[in-house]
């Protein structure tokens, strides 16, 4: 009787399950992949390195830039780069067109602190750089962090110089201080958002004093002095650059077993490098494979980078035209993973989760059928067709997944780009890596998730 009741309960009960104890054999394979996933992350701080070092992965692949006027085979590599912040991977398949494509769009911006337009200034002798958040952050966790400098100024001849300044060893580093606790007692009074406000996120940027005790703000003047002397860099200059300040970290494993890797900008790196790694291993699919590597999905999708503009309608337009198909036909037979990461459960904080339908890390990616807050807003929510059917090709080919939301109902919530792909009569599903203090700049994932992330992306767009 037991035994029937065990064997009915496996039967008709579900469970998500740790792929360590139902793949064992992978945890090998998931180790090797990841000491890459790990140099991509130390390599990719900004969504241009992203696109930066992914273009350069699709070369060595054998992928070239798309020309709106070849025609092209099975199997043929293309790309394109749109600003040198988003990116588009194609591998054409043995299908025409207009009988659908295999859509996997990841984000390549991350939450950071961006310089403002006017950064440098001198308070009671120390230089500091004055900065505006970008994203949702938790403005205290990016004090007392070691900070790099990444990004590119334009200068007056017109050359453009990029930055980089923090992530060598011998690299000075740059920090945000924080009160030393025996004088917070009034600080310590503010609400957690305001433990730190943003007007006090200034990064301390230089000490020693340049020129005469007549010379105005002479700190200020001494690392100008440098940025001038190292890159040819006039405030005047600052006006107009776009420069971030990340955290001067490297990617490194988490706990004693090594299981987890620990670094800034997983979110959402970790799928851009899955899709990434996927794409560039396909041969001759069924569909043709479209990647996409967008930008300011953390600030809404906006801007023409981003997911809410034209680049991709236009660049699916052009494909098109290489084999005469409307896109319109295209978009309505595709399907689209939304490779966007989703919030792990934090046993130290169980109450801001709903512990049923939570992802945990190590039992796969986790595949959202809605996205959205509170009340599903600002949602795409996947069709049963959608999710039984790439669920469906996942178990065909050996993937671990599981199913979550984005904590409890009226705890929050998030978006992702697969609104905008639905909104193109497309049939869009998030899936992705489950992260731990996510948006904080140092994030944890499980070396098994991340890996069989790259299964299901590959199997999918095989399909």
């Amino acid at each position: 009787m037991e035994n029937g009741i065990s064997e009915l309960k496996k039967k008709l009960c579900y469970t998500s399950v740790h792929i360590a104890a139902e793949m064992p054999e992978d945890i090998r394979d998931a180790e090797e992949f990841c000491e890459d996933y790990k140099e991509f992350l130390d390599l990719s701080k900004t969504e241009r390195e992203t696109v930066a070092t992914a273009e350069q992965i699709a070369q060595e692949a054998g992928f070239v830039p798309f020309d709106r006027s070849g025609k092209y085979k099975a199997g043929q590599k293309v790309y394109f780069v749109n600003r040198e912040k988003s990116l588009i991977l194609v591998t054409f398949g043995k299908k025409p067109l207009a009988e659908g494509v295999r859509f996997v769009i990841a984000h390549g911006d991350c939450p950071r602190l961006d310089l403002k337009a006017s950064p440098v200034y001198e308070k009671d002798g120390t230089a500091f750089l004055k900065t505006h958040y970008y994203g949702g952050i938790r403005k205290y966790q990016w004090t007392t962090v070691p900070l790099s400098l990444h990004g590119v100024v334009i200068l007056k001849n017109g050359k453009k110089v990029s930055v980089c300044i923090g992530e060598k060893d011998t690299d000075p580093r740059f920090v945000i201080s924080d009160l030393l606790p025996h004088l917070s007692m009034e600080q310590n009074e503010r609400k957690l958002s305001e433990g730190v406000k943003g007007e006090e996120l200034n990064i301390v940027f230089g000490n020693i004093p340049f020129g005469d005790e007549d010379t105005k703000d002479p700190v200020k003047l001494c690392v100008l002095n440098i940025l001038y002397d190292r890159y040819g860099i006039t405030e005047k200059d600052l006006l107009t650059a776009e420069l971030e300040a990340v955290p001067a970290v490297k990617a490194c494993d988490i706990g004693l077993d090594r299981s987890m890797i620990g670094g800034y900008g997983q979110d959402d790196r970790s799928c851009v490098f899955a899709s990434v790694s996927a794409q560039v291993m396909l041969k001759k699919p069924e569909h043709t494979a479209v990647t996409v590597i967008a930008d300011k999905e953390e600030i809404g999708s906006c801007g023409n980078t981003g997911m809410e503009s034209l680049f991709l309608y236009d660049f699916m337009q052009d494909l098109c035209e290489t084999q005469n198909a409307k896109v319109r036909d295209v978009y309505r037979n595709s399907i689209c993973l939304s490779a966007d990461v989703g919030g792990a459960f934090d046993p130290t904080f169980r109450s801001a989760f709903e512990k049923n339908n939570s992802a945990f890390l190590g039992h796969g990616p986790v595949i959202q059928k809605y996205t959205g807050a509170r009340g599903k807003s600002g949602a795409s929510d996947a069709s049963a067709e959608t999710f039984a059917g790439i669920v469906s090709v996942l178990e065909e080919n050996g993937v671990i997944w599981q199913t979550g939301e984005l904590g409890k109902v009226d705890g929050g919530g998030g978006g992702t780009v697969a609104k905008y792909m639905a909104n193109m009569d497309v049939d869009t599903i998030d899936i992705g890596v489950p992260v731990l203090s996510m948006h904080a700049p140092f994030e944890v994932t499980s070396k098994l998730d991340v890996y069989h992330t790259h299964k299901a992306v590959k199997a999918f767009l095989e399909s």
